[in-house]
């Protein structure tokens, strides 16, 4: 079974060995007479990138509804940024491998724009294998979900990448004859809905109760056997799914006939199912049987309610566009920068005499100069065994020059990766350095489901 990579970020199930009950205060605006604020974010990859503070310093956190602490992986100047410096405790994730060691540290002032709360408490991991900014293509430090989200009202509007926070003492539901509304189970502070999906044409409806996982870029995910009927189709092929804090993942990636939400039906989404072994951390919540990530929320506006326990969802233009994956079998990952030499051309004109035109007039010369630019580089972080891309001869830890001929460094780390997931059949033409030797590669994007 040809097995083919798709590239996602994973949000992280955050199972610590420790109990502590919590001492972060809720976030509040600072200007009390306001009733709202508006934040721009970055999305990539699906991933909401919100510019955040903590302690007078600004940084980059994912706002991602799975995590029920507040993490840090980039603790390079943790010594300057965080105070109280407190106990070492481990953090367990997907995966099959070993906790990670992290830090506690207490009483961090956190601040968005108007909104602030002091006496936060942060999670510092001190190894950061899992690599978010390198998966990212910028720097991300790290995520935050429930304490942000506790006590606040949010709508995010995916296509116009916004957020507006609402204070919940004066928000009030608009009529919206379109918008489909969900009752929120809020379990060790993760957000569940209950759903419903037809696994193929010729089987029943299935309810499901899905985590809301808004930092995760894939659709759909579904855990093998969590129910009777929830088992994988017939059709599928393994794929790398991404890394989690406890190793890599990989899981059954196929489709199904449809998830019911509400009034929506939304048709053929991709869906990877992860064997019950993977998922045991994942599954303390006995009725939970999968997630639902941002390749499904993008397609709506949504309103984020913990206080009243409510997900409220209003469909925008992109519900029926298909739903798509990486067809190279390589995950590609930023790698830093690199020197690249760029020839600069310019006009340069004198007057006089020109043998070119035959009387005096201006001679127009092309003066050629050669600059240096730091530019973005990519590498290959995973090679699906079996994958067009495997069988063409690509490798762990090439580095790529040129796609199709244009040098990668033109590219953002998304634009390369929506490169694999065009129409099947598409030829790729890679360029990649290794052991500074040139190599060019070429295979077809193969599509399996």
């Amino acid at each position: 079974m040809i097995k083919i990579l798709r590239t996602i970020f994973l949000s992280l199930f955050l199972l610590s060995t420790f109990a502590l009950s919590s001492q972060n205060t809720g976030f509040h605006f600072f200007d009390k007479n306001k009733k709202f604020e508006d934040v721009n974010f970055k999305l990539i990859n699906n991933i909401i990138v919100i510019p955040l503070e903590i302690n007078g310093e600004p940084i980059n956190f994912n706002l991602d509804t799975w995590v029920n602490k507040t993490i840090v992986f980039n603790s390079s100047n943790a010594d300057t940024i965080f105070l109280c410096l407190d106990k070492k405790f481990q953090l367990r994730g997907l995966g099959k491998g070993l906790p990670v060691d992290a830090i506690v540290s207490n009483n961090n002032s956190f601040r968005i724009q108007n909104l602030v709360s002091n006496n936060q408490r942060v999670f510092i991991v001190l190894k950061d294998e899992f690599d978010l900014s390198a998966k990212m293509g910028m720097t991300i430090h790290g995520v935050i979900g429930y304490d942000l989200l506790k006590d606040l009202i949010l709508r995010v509007n995916y296509k116009s990448k916004k957020i507006r926070f609402f204070d919940p003492t004066y928000f009030r539901y608009k009529k919206c004859k379109k918008c489909e509304v969900f009752p929120l189970t809020i379990y060790q502070r993760k957000p569940y809905i209950d759903v419903n999906v037809v696994l193929n044409d010729s089987s029943k409806t299935v309810p499901v109760k899905l985590l809301v996982d808004s930092g995760g870029s894939y659709a759909l995910w579904l855990f093998e056997h969590s129910k009777e009927e929830i088992v994988t189709p017939e059709k599928y092929f393994l794929d790398f799914l991404g890394v989690g804090l406890s190793g890599t993942i990989f899981g059954k990636r196929c489709r199904i006939t449809s998830l019911q939400l509400g009034d929506y039906k939304i048709k053929y989404p991709t869906v990877s199912f992860l064997d019950t072994v993977l998922t045991k951390n994942a599954r303390r919540f006995k009725a939970r049987n999968g997630s639902i990530g941002s390749g499904i929320l993008k397609r709506f506006k949504v309103w984020i309610d913990y206080p009243n326990k409510r997900l409220t969802l209003q469909k925008n233009g992109s519900l029926s566009d298909r739903f798509n994956y990486n067809m190279s079998g390589i995950e590609v990952v930023y790698n830093g920068k690199m020197l690249v030499q760029e020839r600069e051309s310019s006009l340069a004109e004198s007057y006089g005499r020109s043998a070119n035109f035959g009387s005096g007039g201006n001679t127009v010369n092309i003066v050629t100069n050669y600059g240096y630019k730091f530019k973005p580089s990519y590498r290959v972080n995973e090679v699906l065994k079996g994958s067009p891309a495997d069988l063409a001869g690509v490798i762990k830890v090439d580095v790529l020059m040129r796609i199709n001929g244009k040098p990668v460094y033109n590219y953002n780390l998304e634009e390369i990766i929506g490169k694999f997931q065009q129409k099947a059949n598409k030829k790729i033409r890679l360029t990649i350095m290794r052991n500074v030797q040139l190599i060019t590669l070429e295979f077809k994007l193969k599509r399996i489901v």
